[in-house]
């Protein structure tokens, strides 16, 4: 008997649904029902009436558990289409963190000087602390926050990926 794992592979899907009390809930407890894992979830409104949501997912898994996914969260009844920008090519993910850094002399001359080569935005600061501002990709944000860590890392708040099919036409 041969065994053989299957690759998990990282995919961002868009769920567009009616902004509903509930469909949240049921979106999670489609993936708790299954051992599916949800890495990100973040959730806004699309329409000037606010009649209709984006969520956007983060999860892994291999080909044929991502499709299963797809297939289950399109037959739930508020959702109006899932697209998986994985699969449909380019697209624009980003994510922002707030960053508490504390430290005094040296460490937090090197937090001020790492900061301004990730782009980082100090949004608050006291004598001993910093609060920065950082967006980019999840991979950046990781970097971000592990070399913080060297310097004085105190907290981390993170917002999730938010993504956008690129070109000019809606999906």
């Amino acid at each position: 008997m041969h065994i053989t794992e299957e690759t998990k592979e990282r995919h961002t899907l868009s769920v567009v649904v009616d902004n509903e009390p509930g469909i949240l809930a049921r979106i999670a407890g489609l993936f708790t029902a299954r051992g599916y894992n949800i890495e990100s979830l973040t959730v806004a409104d699309v329409t000037e009436d606010e009649s209709v949501s984006r969520i956007t997912i983060v999860t892994s898994g291999a080909p044929a558990t991502i499709e299963q996914i797809i297939a289950q969260l399109d037959r739930l009844v508020p959702v109006h289409k899932v697209i998986d920008l994985t699969e449909l090519g380019p697209h624009v993910e980003r994510e922002l963190a707030l960053v508490k850094v504390a430290g005094v002399g040296d460490h937090r001359i090197e937090a001020l000087r790492l900061a301004d080569v990730y782009r980082a935005r100090v949004v608050d600061a006291t004598t001993g602390s910093f609060v920065f501002e950082v967006t980019g990709g999840s991979e950046k944000i990781d970097t971000f926050v592990a070399l913080m860590r060297e310097v004085g890392l105190v907290e981390v708040a993170r917002t999730g990926v938010v993504a956008i099919a690129r070109g000019r036409e809606a999906v």
